[in-house]
């Protein structure tokens, strides 16, 4: 944040406006011991130096764009982002953690971000979306709440799929815990062969909401028409946690019936980023517009009769119901929102149709060299976009330090969240893995021993 000096006569102006007479009156609510602790520091640094050691530390650090292959993905995907999304982010005009409460000051950042809700909902084929929230974690929370609202807590039960992301269903648990909800699911979590029609028994009358993804953790596609159908009918709500990308070849969940389509938008224009910041979109029905959670941008006419944008709905917002405000989602969501927009905006929608068709076909040729190798093979016969799970000899850990000894990030180890999926990787290819990349990788998991 940009540092703004003032002189002694402004500061003495500002502490007489606050009404006290001086700066450490400002600070009489801290213990006097607690106010300046001893702290175990080095020795300042110029700024040269500081500079030189923050880059020696950096350099450490192993990343795919210099050092390293990555075949790794479970929610987060190694993209191409074009410079463009960085150079519109860092304008000054975007470049702030204002909120846009005033309309009439705020018409670009307004846009921008109506813009986003716009290309989230062609892309869902929802009515609605929000801009946005945290992670695809915290939106699928947030659909967990809304099923809450939308039936007064009078319905309990949660049905989610064991092949819904697993942090996904951690966080839910966490937002959740207080509220005394029954989650089913992890009954069929035995075998994993099932599809979604497995969760059908689960569904009664006392089910607010059926969450599945799309494709799902395991990287497998399943047509949820007929479970949504089934959901519907029992007067339960259906959200669909998607990856965008695969969004451009499959079928829309809205096509399906979905009511609530929310994920991770990372792979639109966000880099990996040690994790995050990410960015969490929430696409619903018209209908559930008022129980959403999530910033929500409207177009208007202003009094000259001009296209104009505003906050809409803002008595859901923190500014106004403070605690109980149905939205707590701060402005920096609405810069990675931008980001998000921008990459789809550049791209258009042949440019991510292409994206799309790279990241399939070279998940395709990958799955058929690799299930060549001994030992190796497709774990699920299902079909699947640009993720899929490799079945090893070895445990999926031993597998993952080998590759890594030759320069190679590998996949996800399974096992991590399903003990009987100890010898099991989930891979993931991008447009960002070469032919070469990939050849590479089976030429080292050709000579593991």
């Amino acid at each position: 944040m940009t540092y703004i000096p003032i002189s002694p006569n402004e500061r003495d102006a500002m502490l007489k406006t606050v009404g006290v007479k001086s700066l450490d009156d400002l600070f009489d609510a801290i213990p006097k011991k607690h106010r300046f602790p001893e702290l175990d520091l080095p020795p300042a640094l110029t700024e040269m130096e500081a500079a030189s050691l923050l880059g020696e530390m950096a350099s450490t650090n192993e990343n795919v764009r210099e050092h390293m292959i990555s075949f790794l993905g479970a929610g987060a995907y190694h993209h191409y982002v074009p410079s463009v999304v960085d150079h519109m982010l860092r304008r000054g005009e975007f470049y702030t953690a204002y909120t846009p409460y005033q309309p009439e000051i705020s018409q670009g950042t307004l846009q921008a971000i109506f813009e986003y809700q716009s290309l989230m909902t062609n892309l869902t084929g929802m009515e609605v979306s929000n801009a946005s929230h945290y992670d695809g974690a915290t939106a699928t929370a947030e659909a967990v709440n809304l099923a809450y609202a939308q039936f007064r807590g009078k319905r309990k039960k949660i049905v989610m799929s064991p092949s819904v992301h697993p942090q996904y269903r951690e966080v839910i648990r966490t937002y959740t815990q207080s509220l005394g909800l029954v989650e089913a699911g992890d009954e069929v979590s035995a075998d994993l062969e099932v599809g979604p029609e497995a969760l059908m028994s689960l569904i009664d009358t006392n089910t607010m909401l059926v969450v599945v993804q799309y494709p799902d953790f395991f990287g497998r596609i399943h047509d949820y028409t007929k479970l949504i159908e089934d959901a519907h009918a029992k007067g339960a709500l259906v959200c669909i946690v998607a990856n965008p990308t695969a969004l451009l070849m499959l079928k829309t969940p809205a096509d399906m019936g979905a009511d609530i389509v929310v994920g991770e938008a990372q792979p639109f224009g966000i880099p990996l980023w040690f994790g995050g910041p990410y960015l969490g979109f929430f696409t619903t029905k018209k209908s559930y517009v008022h129980k959403m959670a999530g910033r929500l941008i409207g177009e208007t006419v202003d009094n000259r009769g001009q296209r104009s944008y505003v906050l809409t709905l803002t008595a859901r917002e923190q500014h106004i119901k403070r605690e109980r405000a149905t939205s707590n989602i701060c402005s920096n969501q609405g810069l990675l929102a931008l980001a998000s927009a921008v990459y789809m905006s550049v791209l258009g929608k042949t440019g991510l149709q292409q994206v799309a068709n790279l990241c399939y076909q070279k998940a395709h040729y990958a799955a058929n060299e690799l299930s060549k190798i001994d030992g190796f093979g497709l774990c699920f016969s299902d079909p699947f976009f640009h993720e899929f799970v490799l079945c090893c000899p070895k445990p999926a850990s031993e597998v993952n330090a080998y590759l890594l000894d030759h320069g190679i990030f590998g996949g996800y180890d399974l096992g991590k969240d399903y003990p009987s999926l100890e010898n099991h990787i989930l891979m993931a290819f991008t447009e960002m893995n070469s032919k070469q990349e990939i050849d590479t990788l089976v030429e080292v998991l050709k000579e593991m021993e």
